[in-house]
């Protein structure tokens, strides 16, 4: 990933954050068919290792984790999670309406997390996994969902149905390219306009000039 470095993001906790709020990770292989792309969600543990560690599972009839476990030192993957992104038009700088020097772009967050990725074919781990993904998702639901309110029978069998992965981080590259290359009001023009359209979440993730 191209960076320049007004864009770069190293911070621990922001990519941390990224992650934690933009759990749905595309994990990227290369095996003898060439290039994949599977969209898992992720738990993030950023104290496991030196680079944090990510948790997931595969439906039992993906090949990905049969193709893992040929690879006894891990099978080397790259896992993207975006977060806020947006078109930006040159007509939101307040400086294009003067000299007419400002064109189109796109500002977005992301993380590319690399990593060795290894098999937990556990009932336990997966079943522990399973829950404690379950208990995060639902915990803004009125009513939360628990496996519990199943029948025992029900989920043992969906959970024979998935093998659980980990993902041992070995880097975590990230990006926000946020208009940090534009002055004040540049800056101001954007986030303006994105609140005016709905998007929010990258208004916010712009907030004042200078402080990304």
């Amino acid at each position: 990933m191209y960076i320049p470095a007004q864009f770069a993001e190293t911070r621990p906790e922001e990519l941390a954050r990224i992650i934690a709020q933009h759990p749905l990770g595309m994990l990227v292989t290369h095996g003898a068919q060439g290039l994949d792309a599977d969209h898992l969600p992720f738990e993030f543990d950023p104290a496991a290792g030196s680079c944090g560690q990510l948790s997931a599972h595969v439906a039992r009839a993906n090949p990905l984790w049969q193709s893992a476990r040929q690879c006894p030192t891990g099978l080397p993957v790259m896992v993207v999670f975006r977060a806020a992104e947006g078109y930006v038009s040159p007509n939101w700088y307040p400086s294009k309406h003067e000299a007419h020097r400002q064109v189109p772009t796109w500002n977005y967050e992301v993380v590319h997390a690399h990593g060795l990725l290894t098999v937990r074919d556990d009932a336990r781990f997966v079943r522990a996994m399973v829950g404690r993904l379950t208990r995060r998702h639902e915990a803004a639901e009125p009513r939360p969902w628990k496996m519990a309110d199943s029948a025992p029978e029900f989920i043992d069998e969906l959970l024979r149905r998935i093998v659980g992965i980990e993902v041992t981080l070995t880097s975590l590259v990230g990006k926000r390219k946020l208009s940090q290359n534009k002055d004040a009001r540049d800056h101001a023009g954007v986030v303006q306009a994105l609140r005016a359209r709905g998007n929010d979440a990258l208004a916010q993730a712009m907030g004042a000039p200078g402080s990304n």
